[in-house]
């Protein structure tokens, strides 16, 4: 029996009738969208047994790497794997490309708007475009920070903004995530272990590669520095922290230090250091992954012990930079986000490629009456939670607890919002014992911004609500993830892939470029680099060995 056979009953059973199906044109026969057709194809051929023994592989990977996260008051234990599902998310390079120049342009109208609103006179206040006292009760607001300039005018410089579909396959924002956005690690290895448990596959379709990231995110990160021989650092609060094995893999592959508070400190000169068993050496950047509050004792929490006492200081002075700057989150809030479509017209003058879902401010009384009116109808969120939690969803809800937020939003009226329950696309993902079945999906592409211009990671993390009927793919909720494909427009030669540099086979240097490579991971040039055993199960094609060129184009390196 086909792994699908339960598809179309799952979409009953989850009320996914009126979604828009990812790899589907034609949900009653199992018609394949023309992008989805060789993978719906090898798919369905697989018996149960044989894809159940590729997941048990898949999550075996993970854990022994370490791919975990924390869900905090979690009982049952500290840590878990995040899932993934081994069917591929595809979307074709016409799709993609509006994707890229929405997000471009979301990204630089933001970069704009923080410019301006941490200026002496925001001109966008002025003109009124954004409300004064949204902006200043706004709890990531950094009032401190006015007049106090930031590297090359840059504000953001890694941002992760969250897309779904509606009904109509249409692409929207959901929000933004600008302060610390995580997950780019589980896109990455995401990636590695679909290039192993359907290599075959893999090697067939014209995919836009993704290990490309963490070699733009240093390069910008090290032009914020204006010293030639610069120290990039990643900051984070230790192992406790949900996403540590996201701080640690991404230092790993940046070759940079990973640090805590602990680690660092300022001297009388205005500079940051790092204590090393050579003796302290200086820091020009550091990319952050703690949120402002807990960065420095001396002008936040006084209390905190994550951060640095007197960092506040070597970053007004210039001495060092930031990534992502302090006070980006006040782009971050939900409220805000409301004007963002406003804010790209006042600086770019250009309509917002990709739109807003449509958003009601109860700080608004006529809107609050609305979302007051109709919350078995709305999504309510709190202007600054997030992982999934301080959300209401209307249908899905009880009259009490409709009741309790709207005491909330009576109270704290300037902190949520609602928005209409917007139906997210689905897409075929494999549960034990029921086979394939859809679930409802969202998209978070990665944007990097630097003083060059912007790069966008192809594609993302699809973020999963595994839960069946469940709109919530936030992994601490239960979520998982799905490896994103972007296809190319035309097929390029084929490529070897070395953490992050690719070079066309046949062309000579490839040598060359395996000795640099050992030498930037720590390894003698003569050394082989080591890579994780292909188990012949997780080939695509168990009983046939891969011929030198598949080899080489499955393998990569990976550390």
């Amino acid at each position: 029996m086909s792994l699908f056979a339960a598809y179309p009953g799952g979409l009953e059973r989850g009320g996914y009738q009126a979604a828009f199906d990812e790899m589907f044109a034609e949900t009653g026969t199992l018609t394949a969208r023309p992008h989805y057709h060789a993978l719906y194809e090898r798919v369905k051929g697989l018996s149960d047994d044989e894809f159940n023994r590729r997941v048990s592989l898949a999550d075996a990977t993970l854990m022994n790497q370490g791919i975990t996260f924390t869900v905090y008051g979690d009982a049952l234990g500290v840590e878990r794997t995040f899932p993934v599902d081994l069917i591929p998310r595809i979307l074709p390079a016409d799709e993609w490309d509006r994707i890229e120049r929405g997000l471009t342009q979301r990204i630089n109208a933001l970069n704009l708007f923080l410019r301006d609103l941490y200026s002496e006179d925001p001109q966008i206040l002025k003109d009124n475009i954004i409300p004064r006292d949204l902006i200043e009760t706004a709890s990531h607001y950094r009032r401190a920070f006015v007049g106090c300039p930031a590297p090359k005018n840059l504000y953001v410089h890694i941002c992760g903004t969250d897309l779904i579909r509606d009904h109509a396959g249409d692409w929207c924002v959901l929000e933004d995530n600008l302060r610390t956005p995580s997950g780019v690690s589980y896109v990455l290895e995401n990636r590695l272990i679909l290039t192993r448990v359907f290599p075959q596959l893999f090697a067939a379709q014209n995919i836009r590669p993704v290990d490309h990231y963490t070699t733009a995110l240093l390069g910008n990160l090290r032009a914020l520095s204006s010293r030639s021989q610069c120290t990039v650092v990643l900051l984070t609060p230790g192992v406790y922290n949900s996403a540590y094995f996201e701080h640690a893999f991404l230092a790993q592959q940046m070759g940079i230090e990973l640090v805590q508070g602990r680690d660092l400190f300022v001297e009388s000169d205005n500079c940051v250091y790092m204590k090393t068993t050579h003796g302290a050496q200086r820091v020009d950047v550091i990319y952050r992954r703690i949120d402002d509050d807990f960065l420095d004792p001396e002008i936040f929490r006084k209390e905190s012990s994550l951060g640095v006492p007197g960092l506040m200081r070597a970053y007004a002075a210039g001495n060092v930079a930031l990534a992502n700057t302090v006070g980006t989150g006040v782009a971050d809030d939900k409220v805000v986000y409301r004007y963002v479509p406003e804010i790209i017209r006042y600086y770019l003058d250009q309509d917002a490629i990709l739109p807003n879902v449509p958003t009601y401010c109860a700080w608004e009384e006529k809107e609050r009456e609305y979302i007051l009116g109709n919350l078995d109808k709305l999504v309510v969120k709190s202007a600054n939670e997030s992982g999934g939690y301080g959300m209401l969803i209307g249908p899905q809800a009880t009259a009490f607890e409709r009741s309790q937020f709207a005491d909330k939003i009576r109270a704290e009226p300037r902190n949520f919002l609602a928005q209409p329950v917007v139906e997210l696309s689905t897409a075929p993902c494999y549960v034990a014992g029921k086979g394939i079945v859809p679930r409802r999906v969202d998209l978070r592409p990665y944007i990097l911004s630097g003083p060059s211009g912007v790069t966008i990671i192809p594609g993302g993390l699809t973020r999963v609500a595994l839960k069946e009927g469940s709109y919530v793919v936030n992994s601490s909720q239960g979520g998982g993830s799905k490896d994103t494909w972007v296809l190319d427009k035309v097929r390029p030669p084929m490529r070897q892939s070395l953490g992050g540099m690719t070079q066309s086979l046949g062309e000579g240097g490839m040598s060359q470029q395996m000795g640099e490579m050992r030498q930037s991971l720590g390894q003698p040039p003569g050394l082989a680099a080591e890579e994780p055993p292909m188990d012949a199960a997780l080939r695509d094609e168990p009983e046939t060995k891969p011929n030198q060129t598949q080899s080489q184009t499955q393998g990569g390196m990976h550390s």
